[in-house]
């Protein structure tokens, strides 16, 4: 295989991927619409996965490659003036070199083209609180920088935003939008969200809520007057609330429920499904916090949020299986990827037959 990185990367590109894998044993692999193609037939040997592997370090302003060889992994991004921006993923895998390449556009394209709904975007409005973006790896980064984006255009603030690595970048609008990367421009997540708070911001961006401590942080934060966006590897709102709850000892638990329930604005909950002309359109669920559903956190009876968020005459409101329901019913995705990612799918299949 031609081992021009930087042509390889422009090629894939252009066919519209969202992920590129370098991975020894198997050829170079990029996805389209959540299908996998080869690049080429001929399979990555180690010292080829290597030899890419460096090159995309060198592509990256030579980013230093010895914590990488030291660790066994890395995080970071880097642009390719004309092409795209990539964040990289770097891993050791049976002793070889290893790397998942994220594409990323230089442009946000519009939420509507996106299908994120209005009610999604409407949180951009919100002036203090925490709006928690959740559900498994795909497609939060940009619901996020889309958020991001409507304040930076509409309200003058000043945005911080805390990423590891930095996706989408923002140009000054209205706003001013410092964006910090984390083990570049900054030590990690805690120190940094740490020092926002002294540097006068209207609104924060945390990446990842990644342990107790950061996530206690982030709530004195919203409770301060501050305005929190982040995300959490979870899916729906009633396992959001408890993942946080659960993160803390035992003995503070109840006294942050009870923070939990005055500082959480939203939750929105996504996930990527495929539909039938080959592309991926996204389900969400939304959960803006009530006098009722700020009751049931306090009380700890999270299983009763999703019959709230389903039963609820909110307009706000929006459950996953209905979100699901609303894409069959257009015709953008089939029955079985309806009744394979509904959370009931006998009550999925009722409506269904009732059409």
């Amino acid at each position: 295989m031609n081992m021009n990185v930087r042509e390889i990367l422009e090629n894939i590109t252009k066919k519209h991927a969202s992920d590129i894998f370098v991975v020894a044993g198997r050829p170079l692999t990029y996805k389209v619409s959540g299908k996998m193609h080869t690049y080429q037939e001929e399979r990555m040997k180690p010292d080829m996965c290597r030899d890419f592997v460096t090159a995309i370090y060198e592509l990256a302003d030579h980013r230093d490659i010895s914590q990488f060889e030291t660790t066994g992994d890395d995080d970071f991004s880097f642009a390719i003036v004309g092409v795209s921006r990539f964040r990289v993923s770097t891993y050791k895998q049976r002793g070889s070199y290893s790397a998942v390449i994220r594409i990323i556009t230089f442009t946000l394209p519009q939420p509507s083209e996106l299908m994120i709904p209005d009610a999604v975007m409407e949180l951009a409005n919100t002036n203090k609180g925490m709006v928690l973006v959740t559900g498994p790896a795909g497609g939060k980064s940009t619901t996020l920088a889309c958020l991001i984006d409507k304040i930076n255009t509409e309200q003058e603030a000043h945005i911080i935003t805390l990423e590891d690595p930095l996706e989408y970048l923002h140009t000054h609008k209205k706003s001013i939008v410092s964006q910090r990367e984390i083990c570049t421009d900054t030590e990690n997540y805690l120190t940094a969200l740490r020092a926002s708070l002294r540097q006068s911001p209207d609104v924060i961006l945390l990446g990842e809520m990644r342990d107790y401590e950061t996530i206690n942080t982030a709530m004195t934060a919203a409770e301060t007057g501050h305005l929190i966006f982040s995300t959490l590897h979870t899916i729906g709102a009633a396992n959001t609330i408890d993942r946080i709850i659960d993160a803390f000892p035992a003995a503070q638990q109840h006294q942050v429920a009870v923070q939990l329930s005055m500082v959480l604005h939203a939750v929105v909950s996504q996930r990527l499904l495929p539909t039938t002309d080959g592309k991926m359109v996204p389900a969400f669920e939304i959960m803006v916090l009530t006098p009722a559903i700020r009751n049931i956190i306090r009380e700890g009876k999270t299983h009763q949020i999703d019959g709230m968020i389903y039963t609820s005459t909110n307009e706000n409101m929006l459950a996953m299986d209905t979100s699901i329901f609303r894409l069959y019913q257009k015709g953008i995705i089939d029955k079985k990827t309806a009744l394979a990612n509904a959370s009931n799918p006998e009550m999925m299949s009722k409506k269904i037959g009732a059409i």
